[in-house]
């Protein structure tokens, strides 16, 4: 039996900003917007190329036996890009915050890219949950 990652929900507190930050600014597909019950709102929105969607939530219960997640908590999410440079470029384009690329060198953090899989950027969306961006070297298809 294959276990695949395939939804990571997001919290948010204003779904209609989320949903624009992710579509028009990191330009993911929104593969749904809608209300499952009165007041809890599911937008699913997918990375390009990706088969793991984001769920960003509004209004949702928790699920018994698990936590609620406030918005702005969720850090380490991490897509990869074939080229690092091309996606800060067009980040930066979309008026996205994002950091320098970066690899780990010698004494830590230091600016620039590094070798195969040590090049990185990072940003945060409207409600302060952070993502990580790695470059890897070819589509994840073709490893």
């Amino acid at each position: 039996m294959n276990w695949t990652l395939e939804v990571v929900t997001i919290p948010v507190t204003d779904m209609d900003r989320a949903k624009e930050f992710y579509a028009e600014k990191c330009g993911f597909t929104i593969d749904l917007d809608d209300e499952v019950a009165p007041g809890t709102r599911i937008v699913q929105a997918t990375p390009p190329g990706s088969r793991c969607s984001l769920a960003l939530l509004s209004g949702m219960p928790p699920m018994p036996g698990t936590r609620v997640m406030a918005p702005g908590t969720l850090h380490g999410l991490q897509l990869c890009v074939t080229d690092i440079e091309a996606a800060r470029i067009a980040l930066v384009e979309t008026g996205v915050d994002v950091s320098p690329v970066m690899h780990v060198g010698a004494n830590g953090w230091e600016e620039g890219k590094g070798g195969t899989w040590n090049s990185f950027l990072s940003f945060e969306d409207p409600d302060g949950n952070g993502w990580v961006v790695q470059e890897a070297p070819s589509e994840l298809s073709e490893r």
